[in-house]
C-alpha cells in the first residue's frame, strides 16, 4: 500500500472556490481504480492550510492518478487559486496493525 501525507495554503480570500475544486478532485478521484482512500482537511489552527491524506493499492495506481485530466485541471486551479506552501511525501507501507 502506499500512502500520501501533505500539506499546503489557500489564501483565505479563495476558500469557497478551493473548496468547490476540492469536490470535484475527491469525487473524481474516490472512483479511480486503486484509490483506497483520498482526502483534504483543515488545519483547525490556521486558517487557509490544508492537510492531504491518501491511501493507494499500489505505486501504479497513484502515478495513474497524476495523469486523469481531473488532476490536470487541479494543478491549473490551484495555481490560478494562489496555493502555497505545498508540501507532499510518498510512503511506502509493508505492514499495519489497528490500535
Amino acid at each position: 500500500m502506499i500512502l500520501v501525507t501533505g500539506e499546503f495554503q489557500m489564501p483565505v480570500e479563495a476558500l469557497e472556490p478551493t473548496l468547490e475544486a476540492l469536490e470535484r478532485v475527491i469525487l473524481a478521484t474516490r472512483a479511480e481504480d486503486g484509490c483506497l482512500s483520498y482526502s483534504y482537511g483543515f488545519d483547525v489552527l490556521e486558517p487557509g492550510l490544508f492537510r492531504i491524506s491518501e491511501a493507494w493499492r499500489d505505486r501504479e495506481a497513484l502515478s495513474a492518478h497524476f495523469e486523469q485530466p481531473h488532476m490536470k485541471r487541479w494543478q491549473e486551479e490551484r495555481a490560478e487559486l494562489g496555493m502555497t506552501g505545498r508540501r507532499v511525501e510518498v510512503h511506502e507501507v509493508t505492514s499495519s496493525e489497528t490500535l
